[in-house]
């Protein structure tokens, strides 16, 4: 497993993807944190870094998938996929590989984003101002959803050796997961008796349970099992080379 993590590692890095990824990530962020006038730190009344984690997400919904659009595809596409298949590594050892990878590349995308909590810390009227426990917890939720995406981008990799597919089927599935419960939510079936129960099956609920500081254990056990079943839905397309 290791030896897969390294080399997808190395891959992201020397190349211009990993560069490219962290780069927009962080331009992108730059500019709703400090350029644009609706949403602007330098604007608000209040030191926060609600624009960070309001928007973070939507970035990751398309950067994620653009990661992990390679990480079976392109193995399939060259026939490196049975190269790796006669090394003595099960499916597992080789998913959960690409898998954490993946899930570096985002860590240090995210890594620079302290700069901006600083920022925030040293803008608070009075310094340190700043509800610190709740910003926290956001980076928790964040790190989590970054983790959710990179397992269901593995799994649309895996399902076909075109990458342009693999990157439009990763984002369906983590838009239908993120926002898609919401949307259900309110409709007349559910509107009312479930429609409680039918946003609890949503990324977005529990990522915003966990933004406000408080770590439930119930939202770490969701985010636990969507990487858990997602991983487990790879193995099963894996699977298929050998039915």
């Amino acid at each position: 497993m290791l030896s897969i993590f390294l080399k997808e590692v190395n891959a992201f890095f020397s190349s211009l993807i990993g560069y490219i990824v962290i780069g927009v990530f962080l331009v992108m962020m730059g500019l709703v944190m400090f350029v644009f006038p609706d949403s602007s730190l330098l604007n608000d009344n209040f030191a926060s870094l609600d624009q960070l984690f309001d928007n973070a997400p939507r970035i990751f919904l398309f950067l994620i998938p653009a990661v992990t659009m390679r990480s079976f595809a392109e193995e399939q596409q060259s026939g490196t996929i049975e190269f790796l298949a006669t090394k003595p590594l099960t499916d597992l050892q080789i998913i959960l590989g690409k898998y954490l990878a993946s899930l570096l590349l985002a860590a240090f995308a995210l890594l620079p984003t302290v700069l901006y909590y600083y920022t925030a810390y040293e803008l608070g009227s009075p310094r340190g101002n700043i509800d610190s426990g709740a910003i926290l917890g956001s980076y928790i939720g964040l790190f989590l959803l970054a983790g959710s995406f990179a397992a269901v981008g593995l799994f649309a990799s895996s399902l076909s050796a075109n990458q342009i597919v693999a990157f439009i089927l990763a984002c369906f599935l983590c838009f239908l997961l993120y926002w898609g419960f919401n949307f259900f939510s309110r409709l007349p079936l559910f509107a009312g008796r479930s429609e409680a129960l039918v946003q609890m099956l949503g990324i977005d609920y529990h990522y915003t349970s966990i933004s406000r500081g408080l770590i439930d254990t119930r939202d770490l056990i969701y985010f636990l099992s969507v990487i858990g079943l997602f991983i487990m839905l790879t193995i099963f397309s894996l699977e298929r080379r050998k039915w």
